[in-house]
């Protein structure tokens, strides 16, 4: 009978385990760089970051919004937990609404979303993100994600995805999500499709003539949104983006401006298309991070190697109603 009972604590205490394996993560926090406690979350609760049913308030209506992008140079939970990393990326993403960043990395997502929590401790802010699911993605590979201010954008999660391209022609398929402006009235909100690319260093040129037809996709996939902007690490400068460029009133946000840290590349950009998104105001610029941060170049590396890039977009869409209708996939043909 005793040995019985200890068959049945065993199975009990496997099962349990396995439960709680599923169900909950141990994470390891740390101050200063320096371990610091444990603490027990609900992998359930993780999942729901920056999900439509935990949103804030609208904020009051505001004439602009500002959209950024930056390669974040492989971030995950460990350089996150290097305090110059993560002070200086607390500084920088909250001035603007919207950032899309590349250069995550990490078998799950626990990067982002460590990222948005201490973005929110610490400027009492509402971030939240979007980004495909783990399962989605080569869990190997870098991978994107929509940092902004729940206050004053929503994302259509039915409109998230990455572009399938079944012949692999892209190392980092673009991530697409269609947004809407919070604050003004829906019918008078900017509303606009994202197409957030991290280029390859060895398939560059062809990736480049390849988004001509994804910002294409996108803009003809049925929804009726003509606002697309294109925007990440484009891996080329301004005269050297091939059929991408050559579409009829493309046109980018930053010329002749590194935007590196070393200074020597112009390499992101933010594009679009002149007639349809007028909501640009013209406004746009280069994050200098050794001077906003005070940082030594070897300070600055350490944390990015790429500079935020950001441009300037009316929050009102001429009194045209705002759509952020469900969305088909993209293909590359």
């Amino acid at each position: 009978m005793s040995r019985l009972i200890v068959i049945a604590l065993l199975v009990g205490l496997v099962a349990g385990g396995v439960y709680f394996f599923w169900n909950y993560r141990i994470e390891r926090h740390y101050e200063d760089g320096k371990f610091a406690y444990l603490k027990i979350t609900s992998r359930a609760d993780q999942s729901q970051v920056g999900q439509p049913d935990d949103r804030p308030p609208a904020r009051a209506a505001q004439p602009t919004i500002r959209m950024a992008t930056c390669n974040l140079s492989r971030l995950d939970e460990r350089k996150l937990n290097n305090r110059r990393v993560s002070d200086v990326l607390v500084k920088i993403i909250p001035q603007f609404e919207l950032v899309a960043v590349q250069g995550l990395y990490g078998p799950t997502q626990g990067a982002v979303v460590r990222l948005v929590e201490r973005i929110n401790a610490a400027t009492g802010r509402r971030y939240g993100f979007a980004a495909c699911a783990p399962g989605e993605r080569d869990p190997a590979e870098e991978y994107s994600a929509f940092l902004f201010d729940e206050t004053a954008l929503e994302v259509d999660r039915s409109t998230l995805h990455l572009v399938a391209d079944q012949a692999n022609r892209f190392r980092h398929p673009p991530l697409v999500a269609a947004f809407r402006v919070r604050g003004p009235a829906e019918a008078e909100a900017f509303t606009f499709t994202l197409v957030n690319v991290q280029s390859s260093p060895e398939r560059t040129a062809a990736e480049l003539d390849l988004l001509r037809d994804v910002f294409k996709a996108v803009r003809d996939d049925g929804r009726g949104e003509d606002d697309v902007i294109l925007l990440g690490d484009l891996g080329a400068d301004e005269n050297h983006l091939g059929q991408l460029t050559q579409m009829p009133d493309i046109t980018i946000a930053v010329a002749s401006t590194p935007t590196t840290v070393r200074g020597t590349r112009r390499v992101d950009n933010i594009l679009f298309d002149r007639r349809a998104t007028t909501e640009f105001t013209g406004r746009c610029g280069v994050v200098d991070l050794l001077r906003e941060c005070e940082l030594t170049m070897e300070e600055a590396l350490e944390v990015v190697e790429h500079l935020p890039v950001w441009a300037e977009f009316s929050s009102y869409e001429g009194g045209q109603p705002g759509r952020v209708a469900a969305g088909a996939e993209t293909t590359v043909r």
